[in-house]
C-alpha cells in the first residue's frame, strides 16, 4: 500500500467516525450530524457573540416596543421541543428589514421589520421562524459538517499532494456557511407554523408574512432603480423568501389553524410612533444633506447623487461614476491634517502636492493624485478636517477625468459643506416615524401617502407598509401605516 492509498483512507475513516455521531432532532424528527458542538456550547457562543450584535447594531430604545417582542416571543416558544433553551428576544436599533438567531437561544429582530409585519401574528411567525432554526439546531448542524469538510479537505490534499482539493473543498464549505440550507429554511418554516397555530396564532400568518417580505423586497429594488425580479425574490442572504417558499407555507397552513388569533389592533397599537428609517445615532439622509445629530455634522451632496448611510461610512454616488465617500479616522498622535495626510493616511505614497486648508474654521489638508476605479481614470481628492482632539473627518472623491467643470466645482463645495452643528441644530434634527392613522370617507392611496417625507415613490411606499396589491384602494375605518416627519 502506497502512502497516498493509506493517507486516503485514513481521510475517509476520520470523516466516517465523526458522521457516527449522528442523533435524531425531537423538532424535525429527521437524523441529523451536529455532534461538534453541543448544547452547551451553543450555549457559550449565543453568549460571546451577543454583546458584538449589540455593540454593531444597538438595541432600540423604546420600553414598551422591547416588552411586547420579549412578550411575544416567549409565548410562541413555551412548548418548543427544546425547553431547556432559555430564550432570549431584542429589537434592534436598525432599518434593516431582518431577524436572526444565535445559537443558545437569542433571536433578534429589526424595527425595519416591525414596520412591514401587519399584525401580531406576523411577528410570532417571525420570531418562529428563528426559534426553528435553534430547535432544528441548525447552527450546530452547519459548524459540524463544516469542521469535517475542512478536515476532510485537509486531510485528502496530503492524500493527493494537491492544494486545490483544498482550495475547492473550502470554499464550498465558505458558500454553505454564508447561509442556510433551503432545506434548513423549509425546516425552520414548518416549525414556525407549528409554534404558531400551537399558541393559538393564525398559522397562515407565515405566508402573509413572506408576501409581505417579498413586497418590501421588490419597492427596494425599485427605490434603487435595479431590477426587482433580482431582489423581489429574496430575503437577505439568509433568507430568501422564494415564491416555492411562499406556495409551501400556503400548503402547509391549509386544513390548519387559520381562524387563530392576528391582534392586528394591539399590534398596531404597539408600533405607532416607532422610528422609520435611519435614527439620529445613526445619522440620516434629507434630500441632499446627510445629517448626524448624535455626532454633530452635516455636509451637502451634489444634485442627483444618491446617498448610501452605512454603519462606519457615507457613500455618495452618481450616474456619472463620480462617488463620495465620507468616514472618520481616529488622530491618536495628536497630529495635524498636513502630517496625518502625508504621515498615516498616505504614508508611502510620497504625495508632494498637498495644502494646508480651512474649512468652516476647522484645520483640514487636501490633495489630489490620478488613479483608476473599475478601469475607469479619475482624479482621487483626499481632505482631512480636524473635527475634534482625537478625530478626522475623511473625505475620499473620485472624479471621472471625462467629469464636467460643473461637476468638479460641485465635489468641491460637498467637501467645504461640512460643518459642526451647534447644539440647538443637533436638538432640532429628527428622525422619521410610522404613525397608525384610521381611513376617513374619500380617502384613497394617494391621500393617505400626502404626508410621506419622500419625494417620489410615496405611493409605492404606502402599498408596501400596508401589504396592499397595485390596485387595491384604501378601505374607510381601516386603520394603516403613514410616514411622519417630525
Amino acid at each position: 500500500m502506497n502512502i497516498k492509498t493509506f493517507l486516503t483512507l485514513a481521510a475517509l475513516m476520520a470523516v466516517s467516525g465523526l458522521l457516527a455521531g449522528c442523533s435524531t432532532n425531537p423538532a424535525t424528527g429527521r437524523t441529523q450530524f451536529a455532534a461538534l458542538m453541543s448544547p452547551q456550547q451553543e450555549k457559550q457562543v449565543g453568549a460571546e457573540e451577543h454583546p458584538n450584535i449589540i455593540a454593531q447594531y444597538g438595541e432600540y430604545d423604546n420600553a414598551r416596543v422591547q416588552s411586547y417582542v420579549r412578550q411575544i416571543g416567549m409565548r410562541v416558544t413555551r412548548n418548543t421541543e427544546r425547553p431547556n433553551v432559555d430564550y432570549k428576544f431584542y429589537v434592534l436599533d436598525t432599518p434593516m428589514v431582518n431577524a436572526f438567531a444565535l445559537p443558545g437561544g437569542y433571536i433578534y429582530i429589526s424595527r425595519g421589520l416591525l414596520a412591514i409585519a401587519d399584525n401580531e401574528a406576523e411577528l410570532a411567525a417571525v420570531l418562529g421562524h428563528e426559534a426553528g432554526h435553534i430547535t432544528g439546531r441548525h447552527s450546530a448542524e452547519r459548524y459540524s459538517r463544516s469542521v469535517v469538510t475542512q478536515l476532510g479537505a485537509g486531510l485528502l490534499a496530503a492524500a493527493v499532494d494537491s492544494a486545490g482539493v483544498s482550495q475547492a473543498l473550502g470554499l464550498g464549505s465558505d458558500l454553505y456557511l454564508k447561509s442556510y440550507s433551503r432545506s434548513q429554511e423549509n425546516e425552520a418554516d414548518t416549525l414556525g407554523i407549528r409554534y404558531l397555530s400551537r399558541n393559538g396564532y393564525d398559522s397562515s400568518a407565515m405566508t402573509t408574512f413572506l408576501e409581505n417580505l417579498q413586497r418590501a423586497s421588490a419597492f427596494e429594488a425599485m427605490e434603487n432603480g435595479s431590477s426587482s425580479s433580482a431582489a423581489g425574490v429574496s430575503y437577505f442572504s439568509t433568507h430568501p423568501a422564494t415564491s416555492d417558499r411562499v406556495a409551501k407555507t400556503a400548503s402547509e397552513t391549509l386544513g390548519g389553524q387559520n381562524n387563530g388569533e392576528t391582534n392586528r389592533n394591539a399590534y398596531l397599537d404597539v408600533i405607532d410612533g416607532i422610528t422609520y428609517g435611519d435614527s439620529a445615532k445613526q445619522g440620516f439622509v434629507r434630500g441632499s444633506d446627510f445629517i448626524h445629530p448624535s455626532i454633530g455634522f452635516k455636509f451637502s451632496v451634489p444634485d442627483g447623487f444618491k446617498i448610501i448611510n452605512q454603519p462606519a461610512q457615507v457613500i455618495a454616488t452618481s450616474r456619472d461614476k463620480s462617488v463620495l465617500l465620507f468616514d472618520f479616522a481616529a488622530n491618536k498622535a495628536g497630529q495635524t491634517p498636513m502630517a496625518y495626510l502625508q504621515n498615516v493616511w498616505m504614508k508611502g505614497e510620497g504625495v508632494k502636492n498637498a495644502e494646508a486648508i480651512t474649512i468652516n474654521g476647522m484645520p483640514a489638508a487636501t490633495a489630489a493624485f490620478a488613479g483608476t476605479i473599475n478601469k475607469v481614470p479619475m482624479t482621487i481628492r483626499l481632505i482631512a478636517i480636524r473635527f475634534s482632539a482625537q478625530s478626522f473627518a475623511r473625505f475620499q472623491i473620485a472624479i471621472p477625468n471625462t467629469a464636467t467643470g460643473s461637476m468638479v466645482d460641485a465635489l468641491k463645495r460637498s467637501s467645504y459643506s461640512f460643518v459642526k452643528l451647534s447644539p440647538d441644530q443637533k436638538a432640532g434634527y429628527k428622525p422619521y416615524h410610522l404613525k397608525i392613522v384610521t381611513a376617513k370617507p374619500g380617502d384613497n392611496v394617494t391621500s393617505m401617502a400626502a404626508s410621506f417625507p419622500y419625494k417620489s415613490l410615496n405611493e409605492e411606499r404606502f402599498r408596501m407598509l400596508n401589504g396592499m396589491e397595485p390596485q387595491e384602494n384604501v378601505t374607510a375605518g381601516e386603520r394603516y401605516k403613514v410616514i411622519m416627519a417630525p
